[in-house]
């Protein structure tokens, strides 16, 4: 079957196209995003502004009419941190929904983490044993570890790169102090959960996804995505606490110019290398392998796991 998948993030809202059916895996065929950074939208009160309302209106219905000619015959819809901490969300929701039909479920922290980790888990199957995932978005940074698909823990903190970067810097770039002081409230907040997630057992693979992670490992020498999909990526620890000074002494403009940053995410690379850095020294992670997949596979593969399979069809032909 065709099938849309929405995701409506903390930075970018995104429709991607894909086809796919049980037991495949999912190959992506059309992708539309557009970077609305719902989360500086939020006001005083924590509330969705007028404007990000509308914008996030209009993409949606402009995501309707696109999924409508690539031929979608299901889309699916989900919101992460932004919207799920806004503090009138469920109302731009349901204002969403009635303008353009689509219902759009908000993700917890944790099922972001667990979707997450599905998708890791079946790019990289069950030979790589014991997994720890990390994925740091705009709004939170995901934690989870386990040896099947259905992570033994998953947790999310509200570490995400845009809001750091909103809540603690000034600067471009940023003070040494303030710097100092995002390094030590993010290491206090990560140090938490590390006696959790470890006591599960060691990883035999450690893994990272999300566009921070990508193009932190992009600016350490990693392949450009060109190269393709297959193409074995990481980041070392060293490499990453290098950049972490670098990048943090950095302007937006200068972080812009390096190769594998885009623009519109250079204001916040520098405290999601931060969050990197910290989750690699904390969780004595000495490389990281980058996955290309991440939340929006791990809803699509949830989707596809509830589809009929070959067995049913045959137990209903038996029968």
């Amino acid at each position: 079957m065709r099938l849309g998948v929405l995701d409506i993030g903390s930075n970018t809202v995104h429709l991607l196209v894909v086809d796919a059916h049980r037991g495949a895996r999912p190959i992506p065929a059309f992708s539309h995003k557009e970077e609305l950074r719902l989360s500086e939208h939020l006001g005083p009160h924590d509330e969705l502004s007028a404007e990000g309302i509308e914008r996030l209106g209009a993409f949606v219905q402009q995501a309707v009419v696109i999924a409508e000619d690539k031929g979608v015959e299901e889309l699916l819809a989900f919101a992460t941190s932004a919207v799920r901490e806004a503090a009138n969300g469920e109302r731009v929701l349901e204002k969403v929904q009635r303008h353009t039909g689509v219902l759009i479920e908000v993700l917890s922290g944790r099922d972001e983490a667990r979707l997450t980790f599905l998708a890791v888990r079946r790019w990289f199957g069950w030979s790589s044993g014991r997994l720890l995932a990390f994925d740091i978005g705009g709004g939170s940074l995901e934690i989870a570890a386990g040896v099947d698909e259905e992570p033994d823990v998953a947790v999310s903190l509200p570490l995400g790169a845009g809001r750091l970067t909103r809540d603690w810097f000034t600067g471009d770039p940023p003070s040494a102090d303030e710097v100092r002081q995002l390094r030590r409230h993010v290491r206090a907040e990560i140090a938490r959960t590390v006696g959790g997630v470890v006591r599960y057992g060691a990883a035999d693979r450690a893994v990272a996804t999300s566009k921070t992670f990508k193009q932190l490992a992009r600016i350490s020498g990693a392949a450009p995505s060109s190269d393709g999909v297959y193409v074995p990526r990481s980041l070392s620890r060293a490499d990453m606490a290098d950049w972490a000074a670098k990048l943090t002494g950095m302007t937006t403009a200068e972080r812009a110019e390096l190769t594998g940053v885009s623009a519109g995410r250079a204001a916040q690379l520098a405290a999601g290398a931060l969050v990197a850095d910290a989750v690699m020294d904390l969780f004595e992670v000495e490389r990281l392998e980058i996955c290309p997949w991440a939340l929006r596979e791990g809803v699509i593969l949830r989707r596809l796991d509830a589809l009929p399979g070959r067995l049913e069809a045959l137990d209903g032909a038996i029968e």
